[in-house]
């Protein structure tokens, strides 16, 4: 599974694609930069389009650029989507991964009638860019399965290769009135069913133990802006276990880690944690954020490592018991795997 790991414009570092960059991950494949930023930023976004994304952000050619459209920033905003101005970046910037100009995001909380009317304006789009190389966009939720029948309605969008499924977050992190986990791991299973064929990339999933989900589902590629945005309240991620706070930077609260969890930081062998060790992780400022943010995207970039090279050694289901401690997505897990084993 390919890890897209979210940017942010406003700032850059730490520079986790950079060849030149002492926080360089060369297991990085690919990133991501929302248009909302270059719409906010019209210098930024004529020097993108002048330049490409490319060279503008200085990416290895080795490294894809993935484009967010931005569609939760407007919505939040209520405004129109600039959708000439989209088109026109996408055209000049020449990000190698986009979707449709906007897409319309339910929460579990919206009454039914709300989230079918956001089906029908994101389907509107989806069959707009039905021709051309946007990528689809469909959102786990109540509709599903509403979803799933109308791209089946359209041959030109099951014609498509990739498709985008948004959603995901507010179920996960268990929003007001959001649907049962068990329910949310049968939709995704039916969209990865359906769309055998398809290349499908899961928006906004950020934590380790989630990963092994979308892993196990068979889904391609996930991006997490998660790691930039623990890092900024003083939080990192452990391998298999989940979030812990290791220094205090205000309002924010979260667990400590034990004694052994400490040592785990201690012994990390990530690109921070071997320049400037525990030290990094708890300082303040913009140093303490870099070390933080690129401990985090390594132990995500590691996860996904020894979760694919489990399951290709067969070791996975021993492996997974020892190493997976989380209370909430654990099950979840031992569940997708009763079910692999009952199809069988």
């Amino acid at each position: 599974m390919l890890i897209v790991a979210g940017l942010s414009l406003k700032n850059l570092k730490p520079r986790v694609w950079d060849p030149t960059s002492p926080f360089f991950l060369p297991g990085l494949r690919a990133v991501m930069v929302s248009y909302a930023d270059f719409h906010q930023m019209p210098v930024r976004r004529r020097k993108a389009m002048e330049l490409g994304l490319r060279r503008y952000l200085g990416v290895p050619d080795d490294v894809k650029i993935f484009l967010d459209n931005g569609a939760f920033y407007f919505l939040q905003r209520k405004g129109e989507v600039p959708v000439a101005a989209y088109e026109e970046f996408v055209r000049e910037a020449k990000p190698d991964w986009w979707p449709i100009p906007r897409d319309y995001i339910p929460t579990p909380a919206m009454p039914l009638a709300q989230q079918r009317q956001y089906l029908i304006q994101t389907m509107d789009v989806n069959l707009v860019y039905q021709h051309d190389g946007f990528v689809p966009v469909m959102h786990v939720g109540a509709m599903i399965d509403q979803y799933i029948a109308a791209f089946l309605e359209h041959d030109r969008l099951m014609a498509k290769p990739s498709l985008g499924l948004g959603g995901i977050v507010p179920n996960l992190l268990r929003a007001p009135r959001a649907l049962p986990y068990q329910q949310i791991l049968e939709g995704l299973r039916r969209v990865r069913t359906v769309f055998h064929d398809k290349r499908i990339h899961v928006f906004g999933i950020g934590g380790t133990a989630t990963l092994h989900l979308t892993t196990l589902l068979g889904f391609d590629s996930v991006d997490s802006a998660g790691w930039r945005n623990r890092a900024a309240r003083g939080i990192v991620q452990l391998p298999g276990r989940g979030e812990r706070m290791v220094t205090n930077l205000g309002s924010w609260r979260g667990r400590v880690p034990d004694d052994s969890e400490w040592q785990m930081l201690a012994d990390c062998q990530c690109p921070a944690c071997k320049r400037s060790g525990i030290h990094g992780l708890t300082a303040s400022g913009i140093q303490g954020f870099c070390h933080r943010a690129t401990h985090n995207l390594w132990t995500l970039v590691q996860e996904e490592r020894q979760i694919r090279e489990h399951l290709r050694a067969g070791t996975y289901q021993t492996w997974y018991r020892q190493h997976v401690n989380n209370s909430v997505y654990r099950p979840l897990i031992d569940a997708l795997l009763a079910e692999s084993a009952g199809e069988r």
